[in-house]
């Protein structure tokens, strides 16, 4: 019987872990991460559980995150007919009343990049190891060229009508924003590293405000000043997949993914991007799929890398808070991980599947911009609550930043430059020296 709860207990603390992130992860800006955070702090001060039910609780979080965070990703953004085609793939299902396809082939990519992990599981440690020991020496140069990359692949939009100097302004603006958001975003990047704003006891949340400001409140600002509303919502029976498609998009996916998990800054945006480029990506099914599995790999995978006997990578959110009161030992625990991971992505589908639903009746039943207001106010709560006002001021600054590549065309993707540059410039070994130049040590 003792043996039963040994095992059971885990278990309990992993479904709740997933039913948790599966209902946070439909409110919009808030991250798991921040969750997480604040149960690591209390789980350090008063250890209210065990070491391992701990570990399937954060795994649990990080699982259902990965996949039920989709929803308001989807349901909530939704752009006039001005923007239609300057839009994700995802919210183009949303306009022609199939998000609810979008939401449930992304959870699908979920479960592809899921079962790959359990494939590579024998693997696994010797890719990682292996790895870890070619590019360690070189991480520097490394996301250096990642960054040239990003300014390089920018290209020109538009630039067809008018005189020469208004074509040459129309084609290069979006490039010219681009730029100017990914240096501006990392020159604020450098002080909030080596000057953070946010208390010491909350230190691990110090980025938490920018990104909330780059990424989720221009994406409020422009749903409040679009003129688009959401059309009715189809339930499809089938997401017309195939077993091709979910075989590229998973390989792709997994590809991207999994770039993202084990380079450091890299996300999963960026390696989702390398790997549509490497991949010649056109189909729209193939692309929200194989999104959906980069996600995926991207969280769950960095959470993982920290569990592979003999590597023991630290990467990602997750890893880093718990790496100050955990540590794995031997195999036992790569192998629960990985039991954890399959179990909570089963339960996550099924709630994506619920979830998806209930906000097409919950944007059916309320007005969108009423919802959208509601979306700004708890984002302005929860980093008031966690950063108090110094947070709040530089989720401020960093909205006028984030909202440039929204106005101007450009890729979203360039706010990422606020953790890119200044690590980048560390792994270099000239932070320092740039940071002093810039009067910040």
């Amino acid at each position: 019987m003792g043996e039963l709860i040994f095992y059971m207990e885990p278990l309990m603390y992993l479904v709740i872990g997933t039913l948790l992130s599966a209902i946070l992860g439909c409110l919009p800006a808030l991250h798991i991460y921040n969750i997480a955070g604040i149960l690591i702090i209390l789980w350090a001060k008063i250890s209210w559980m065990g070491g391992e039910n701990f570990i399937a609780l954060c795994a649990g979080l990080v699982v259902g995150y990965s996949i039920v965070s989709t929803v308001p990703a989807i349901f909530l953004g939704a752009p006039d007919e001005a923007a239609m085609f300057m839009v994700m793939p995802g919210q183009k299902y949303l306009m022609q009343g199939r998000g609810y396809e979008a939401s449930i082939i992304t959870g699908i990519g979920g479960l592809g990049a899921a079962f790959a992990m359990l494939l590579l599981t024998p693997f696994l440690p010797i890719i990682v190891r292996t790895v870890r020991t070619v590019f360690s020496p070189h991480m520097g140069w490394i996301l250096t060229t990642i960054l040239f990359y990003i300014i390089m692949s920018e290209f020109p939009k538009g630039g067809d009508r008018g005189k020469p100097l208004q074509k040459f302004l129309d084609g290069w603006g979006s490039i010219f924003a681009g730029l100017f958001t990914l240096f501006i975003s990392g020159f604020l990047g450098m002080i909030l590293i080596y000057k953070p704003f946010v208390n010491t006891e909350f230190a691990f949340q110090n980025i938490m405000p920018a990104f909330v400001g780059l990424y989720a409140v221009p994406w409020v600002v422009l749903n409040l000043m679009s003129r688009g509303n959401i059309p009715k919502q189809h339930i499809a029976k089938s997401t017309n997949l195939n077993w091709e498609l979910v075989t590229r998009g998973t390989g792709a996916g997994m590809l991207g993914g999994m770039f993202a998990a084990i380079f450091p800054v890299v996300t999963g945006g960026i390696g989702g991007l390398f790997a549509g480029h490497a991949t010649a990506q056109r189909d729209e099914r193939l692309f929200v799929m194989s999104q959906g599995v980069s996600k995926f790999a991207y969280y769950v995978g960095a959470f993982l890398l920290f569990f592979i006997p003999g590597a023991a990578l630290t990467r990602g959110g997750m890893a880093w808070m718990i790496s100050s009161i955990y540590m794995p030992y031997g195999n036992e625990p790569y192998y629960r991980l990985l039991g954890f991971i399959a179990i909570s992505a089963a339960i996550s589908f099924f709630m994506l599947i619920l979830f998806s639903k209930l906000m097409i009746k919950f944007i059916h039943s309320y007005n969108y911009r009423v919802v959208n207001w509601i979306t700004l106010i708890f984002i302005l709560t929860v980093v008031m609550s966690i950063t108090g006002y110094w947070g709040l001021i530089v989720m401020i600054v960093c909205t006028g930043i984030g909202l440039i590549p929204v106005m101007y065309s450009s890729r979203r993707m360039n706010c990422m430059g606020v953790l890119l540059i200044p690590i980048t410039f560390n792994m270099l070994g000239i932070g320092p020296k740039i940071a002093a130049i810039m009067g910040l040590v």
